[in-house]
């Protein structure tokens, strides 16, 4: 599955909300354990335990899981304030576990994009 986000900030944004336990758990999954190196040990509450597949800092975060397969977050600058999220998700076993995942992860993504737009709070 691939998905493309167009995202009202700039990459130095989004980059934590992809890289990070507390951005990750922001939008998608609460992390117990994230290693930011290729190579690294990942654990998020729902995948389960993987580890991270690529990982170009500020660019491309990418966790495989057994349980669920090879997710890619890949950051594009879209102008000077905005960007772009390429995302994949790769099966594991090549096909989709069922209707459902889509949609999900476009939930997912609209609770980022609102996420990342709101003001912060001073």
């Amino acid at each position: 599955m691939h998905l493309l986000i167009r995202l009202p900030v700039p990459m130095e944004t989004v980059w934590p909300a992809v890289s990070t336990p507390d951005g990750l758990a922001a939008w998608w999954a609460g992390a117990d354990l994230l290693e930011p190196r290729l190579g690294g040990a990942v654990v998020l509450r729902g995948p389960g335990e993987g580890r991270i597949t690529a990982w170009d800092v500020d660019r491309v975060a990418e966790y495989t899981f057994p349980a669920i397969g090879r997710v890619r977050f890949h950051l594009e600058r879209d102008g000077a304030t905005a960007s772009v999220l390429r995302f994949t998700h790769e099966f594991r076993g090549g096909e989709r576990p069922d209707s459902g995942v889509e949609p999900a992860w476009r939930a997912r993504f609209e609770h980022l994009i609102e996420l990342l737009a709101a003001p912060s709070p001073r």
